[in-house]
């Protein structure tokens, strides 16, 4: 009778830890960067730039190659990324607040379903809720601000000092979901530098000759639209900045590479502290970032346009549910920014409120399944139209078409053949059936995304 009554004992108490285990959610990292393309990453192919630990974190999880914002600038984006929405709906169409209601954002809906929330670093979405996080620090617009000692820190090393604060503090009971909004590798605007990194990475790539891209030449230049040639255009006006003689060129880029260096260091030291919490392997971590970026591709530089460069983003999941054959691979479908609130918040068991336009990249990890073959791409007029003019475009992985709206202006590109998008096939007979279909796409989801 004891014997029985011991072997009931143990199965109910293993019953009772299956269950625990399936109730368990799982804790979130989401670390975030700014003015990151897609190939801005070692394991993306880049023959200069170190990344060793997103590598790492790529080997163990899921790379997407071609994922993608919906609108490329920096505040429109980040709204996005919270509500799971277009910029139609969301209504933040620069760096204002968006209208969605913050009980909606992924954030608040994780912290309503028992998660400790936390965000450090750059919001560029109005005024900081701070009261919408259990832990929120926000700041962004220079490479050196003041610690709390009153000594220069960097804003890089500010991320990961304000990352490590929250996860050593946090409450040990709860789940916890954490964004670690880089600054980096994002310019000081107003600095004729540009990019400043820290000291100690003064040495990298010092003796490494950066190298220039195919599209950019004066000949690339002189096939854009020419409203985007205008001196006023902010792209050509930021390309004068950065890279228009070739010393300027490598003395930017070394350091622009230099910080994607030290952001890479910071999100290993991150994981190192859930490593050494033993909360590594239950942690669902995401690196991605707000917008592509221009590195003179075109004669330009910055982002906003729907070309390649400015619209693709990394984008790597590491996420237990991935099955382990499926484990450091890659994945070509086209996945967006509007994609991560869903998947978070499903991963979460948490509620997804209807009005999220994404959706749950999770399908995805085994590798089958449908998904969409095309998006939607819109970015609003930004100052004036001679400043950044508004764009929207539909996308599929074979060709782009484009619709410069306050212009009048369309670009086709077949990015099979034309993957530096330099030969505009706008007036092609073979391409008029397809140009139509993609051009009546545009003006469908112009409406649809609202």
């Amino acid at each position: 009778m004891k014997a029985r009554m011991k072997v009931l004992w143990v199965i109910l108490m293993a019953m009772g830890h299956a269950a625990a285990a399936e109730e368990r959610k799982p804790n979130i990292l989401l670390l975030y960067a700014d003015d990151w393309r897609h190939d801005t990453l070692g394991c993306a192919g880049n023959p200069v730039l170190k990344t060793p630990r997103l590598d790492a974190l790529a080997s163990e999880g899921l790379r997407f190659t071609h994922a993608c914002v919906t609108t490329s600038i920096c505040g429109v984006s980040r709204a996005s990324l919270l509500t799971g929405q277009w910029m139609s709906r969301h209504g933040n169409r620069s760096f204002e607040m968006f209208k969605t209601p913050w009980s909606e954002t992924f954030p608040a809906l994780l912290r309503q379903d028992g998660y400790w929330t936390g965000h450090v670093g750059k919001w560029h979405c109005g005024k900081f809720p701070v009261d919408g996080f259990d832990f929120g620090r926000a700041y962004s617009g220079k490479h050196w601000l003041k610690g709390d000692d009153g000594k220069p820190v960097h804003v890089t090393a500010k991320n990961e000092q304000d990352a490590l604060e929250f996860l050593r503090e946090r409450p040990k009971d709860k789940p916890f979901c954490l964004t670690v909004a880089f600054f980096a590798t994002h310019a000081e605007d107003e600095n004729p530098l540009q990019y400043l990194p820290q000291p100690e990475s003064t040495g990298l790539y010092a003796d490494t000759r950066i190298p220039v891209p195919a599209t950019a030449t004066a000949e690339a230049f002189g096939k854009l639209p020419a409203f985007l040639q205008n001196p006023k255009n902010e792209g050509r006006a930021r390309w004068g900045w950065r890279f228009d003689t070739p010393e300027k060129y490598q003395a930017m880029m070394k350091n622009y590479y230099r910080m994607a260096t030290e952001v890479d260091t910071t999100c290993g030291r991150v994981m190192d502290e859930l490593k050494a919490q033993g909360l590594y392997e239950d942690t669902l971590v995401v690196f991605t970032g707000d917008n592509g970026y221009f590195h003179g591709e075109h004669g330009l530089a910055d982002k906003w346009y729907p070309y390649e460069e400015s619209i693709r983003v990394p984008l790597i999941v590491k996420d237990a549910r991935i099955p382990a054959e499926r484990r450091g691979k890659t994945d070509d479908r086209l996945v967006l920014n509007v994609d991560l609130a869903e998947t978070l918040l499903t991963a979460a068991g948490a509620k997804v409120p209807e009005t999220m336009q994404g959706k749950d990249i999770s399908p995805l990890y085994a590798g089958g399944g449908e998904w969409r073959e095309g998006f939607y791409y819109e970015h609003p007029t930004i100052t004036s139209k001679e400043r950044i003019p508004s764009s929207q475009a539909w996308v599929t992985k074979e060709a782009k078409f484009i619709l410069w709206p306050e212009y009048g202006v369309e670009e086709f590109f077949d990015l099979r053949k034309d993957p530096g998008e330099v030969e505009n096939r706008i007036g092609d007979e073979e391409w008029k059936d397809e140009i139509g279909k993609m051009r009546g796409l545009v003006e469908e989801w112009g409406g649809r995304v609202r």
